[in-house]
């Protein structure tokens, strides 16, 4: 389970952002919070702003450090839920704040979460592909504090951690640690990888070219699909909920040209079946669909859903960028509300960005499930929580309100007789 995630100077958000997941006082929505022994936290976080006030770049944020992470940790492998192999020679392109004329070039990133009754706190500062300091927490006990002297470490951890006191500038301690350490170290470096090689999932973009070709071998979200019948049974029971004229999905293989070899090769492939009627409205059949004949907005769906009742199942953090592109408003209500509802009891958090309204509001959310995203003057983006906001009233229509301006994080426009498109 996520508790928060920090950045300093990443992207546009010069100054120190938090976006927190523990819950409020609030007494709305009793079904919406994770109750934990130590914290309560929430189920959802709905990230509203205007185009280029930073929302993307929060989620950016936590995909660098997934992805950071994942470059020193998992060299050689592939993430089952990020679309691309991690190459620590890619990090340079990670961008600090640049509207400033101090030119720090040195991001901050850390997250604090919950796994396997563990709580961790881990952060890293970065400058370029270099590790300018590193530290982790374990159960608020210090396992490490690296900077630019050297590293020490907590006393509970020092007698099996001084003889690691070499590294490189350019990777981080952690992976040291997955290394060389062993017995207690081992099970809590392990206990991490854990956590973000299956339960956290930060996704820009879920529809990989080669699912919508409607190819399995190299769609990773596909593999549970494909080998087990009972999940895409329910898989097919959802995409029938949504009523977008799927009423099974199927698989079969077919031999398909390698354009590579010139070789036919056997592939497997998803098919959706569809009803086919007579003149008179009866079913006579079905018919099967290849993926691309498909509309972008139910290769979306059947993308997030097979990752979703698979976090649902067995618990997780899912982050996405624009969860509503090419959906109805209703199929992003019906996400959320999967997430929300009180059969959610594996501790499943979903985190998204979002121009749709039709969901801000009261019914759906608590006050501290609603975030904004804003840019000031000087081009730098800040976060605050509607529950921050202290003049909202208990029957505010939170949607309304939002779009009249009293809670910012709207585009300001100027007028084409006083600005410069008027002649």
């Amino acid at each position: 389970m996520l508790v928060m995630f920090r950045c300093k100077n990443f992207s546009s958000f010069r100054d120190e952002v938090v976006l927190d997941m523990r819950a409020t006082s609030y007494t709305q929505h009793p079904s919406h919070i994770i109750k934990h022994d130590s914290v309560n936290l929430l189920k959802t976080l709905a990230i509203y702003g205007a185009n280029a006030s930073g929302k993307s770049n929060l989620i950016s944020a936590m995909h660098w450090y997934e992805r950071i992470i994942f470059s020193h940790l998992f060299q050689g492998s592939q993430s089952e839920h990020m679309n691309e192999e991690s190459d620590s020679r890619k990090i340079t392109s990670i961008q600090p704040f640049l509207l400033s004329e101090s030119n720090d070039s040195c991001i901050e990133l850390e997250m604090v979460f919950l796994h396997q009754n563990n709580l961790f706190q881990y952060g890293f500062s970065i400058q370029e592909s270099l590790i300018l300091s590193e530290w982790l927490t374990v159960n608020n006990a210090n396992v490490f504090d690296r900077d630019d002297k050297g590293i020490s470490f907590g006393k509970k951890y020092e007698a099996q951690l001084k003889s690691f006191k070499k590294y490189r500038e350019d990777r981080l301690f952690l992976s040291v640690l997955d290394y060389f350490a062993t017995d207690e170290m081992k099970e809590t470096v392990d206990c991490f990888k854990d956590y973000f090689r299956n339960r956290f999932h930060v996704h820009f973009e879920l529809i990989l070219e080669s699912s919508i070709k409607g190819t399995i071998d190299s769609w990773l979200h596909s593999k549970r699909l494909v080998q087990d019948d009972m999940f895409r049974s329910k898989v097919a029971e959802y995409i029938r909920k949504i009523d977008v004229g799927i009423d099974d999905i199927k698989i079969e293989k077919e031999w398909v040209l390698n354009k590579k070899t010139g070789q036919k090769e056997q592939e497997l492939l998803i098919k959706t079946i569809h009803a086919v009627y007579n003149e008179a409205g009866i079913k006579v059949g079905s018919k099967a669909f290849d993926l691309p004949q498909e509309s972008s907005g139910t290769l979306r769906f059947l993308s997030f859903i097979q990752e979703i009742l698979t976090l649902i199942e067995k618990g997780g953090v899912f982050v996405i960028d624009e969860l509503s592109a090419r959906l109805h408003p209703l199929l992003t209500k019906f996400i959320v509300d999967l997430f929300q509802s009180d059969k959610n009891q594996n501790q499943a958090q979903l985190i998204f960005t979002t121009h749709d309204t039709s969901i801000l509001n009261k019914d759906q959310f608590r006050r501290d499930e609603i975030l904004f995203v804003d840019k000031n003057k000087f081009g730098a983006s800040t976060i605050y929580s509607l529950a921050d906001l202290k003049t909202v009233r208990q029957d505010a229509t939170y949607n309304k309100d939002y779009f009249s301006g009293k809670y910012g994080a709207i585009p300001i426009f100027q007028s084409a007789e006083n600005g410069n498109g008027g002649d």
